[in-house]
């Protein structure tokens, strides 16, 4: 049994759509970023950083319980556990982790920052809208030029495309539109359409979420007497 710790933003559901495609029995732990939850003392043991996801395996690497921090790392620790959405060829595996990291790097971050200055800044900064979007509009090029080239970013269906597609679903709040991108788009619907995908992004549907009030942006962009819980 693992136990996942999560909540409903792009790095979250990468760890329910791998654990549904490699078919591992997990419990699912609510954090909610918005109320603070994440600077709760028991939820740092297993995540100092005060980022979801986390998990903790219950049959970890010597048979005792293992956790984890970090999405990127999770995806490969439940790859190489499972031997599965990672091959195990050097050349194979490295373009696997070269677009991993591709994801961890630059379309997080920059995604993240272009949704945070267009959707979430209480003032609009011209500069910073400017600059993440260009940014983000740089990266869905890089994207759909590989992906004319391949079927999946490192050539058959992996983690790495497991850690790139939520990130994608909010394209208009990061001033794109997928349409544009004819590989991309075509790989997008592709990984959407699968079963363990699907069942993934239902895995938080139902959880209740707490408004997106002044408190909740406090407590989610900086507040930084939370983390002296």
């Amino acid at each position: 049994m693992i136990d996942l710790y999560t909540w409903t933003t792009p790095n979250g559901r990468k760890i329910h759509i791998m654990l549904e495609e490699v078919g591992l029995e997990y419990s699912t732990h609510p954090i909610d970023i918005r109320k603070g939850d994440q600077f709760e003392r028991e939820f740092l043991k297993i995540s100092p950083n005060n980022r979801i996801p986390a998990i903790v395996d219950h049959d970890g690497p010597d048979g005792a319980p293992y956790s984890l921090f970090e999405s990127g790392a999770i995806l490969m620790y439940l790859a190489e556990k499972t031997g599965r959405l990672m091959p195990k060829a050097p050349a194979k595996r490295y373009r696997v982790i070269e677009w991993l990291m591709f994801q961890m790097a630059n379309v997080g971050p920059m995604l993240g920052q272009a949704h945070h200055f267009r959707a979430y800044a209480p003032d609009p900064i011209d500069y910073a809208i400017d600059r993440y979007t260009n940014e983000a509009g740089r990266l869905y090029h890089v994207l759909d030029k590989r992906l004319g080239e391949h079927e999946y970013l490192a050539g058959e269906y992996s983690i790495a495309d497991i850690a790139t597609y939520p990130w994608l679903q909010s394209y208009e709040r990061q001033g794109q539109d997928i349409n544009e991108f004819a590989n991309l788009k075509r790989w997008f619907d592709t990984i959407e359409a699968r079963p363990a995908v699907r069942r993934g992004n239902k895995v938080m549907t139902d959880i209740p979420k707490s408004p997106m009030d002044e408190r909740a942006r406090e407590v989610m962009f900086g507040a930084t007497q939370y983390q002296r819980r």
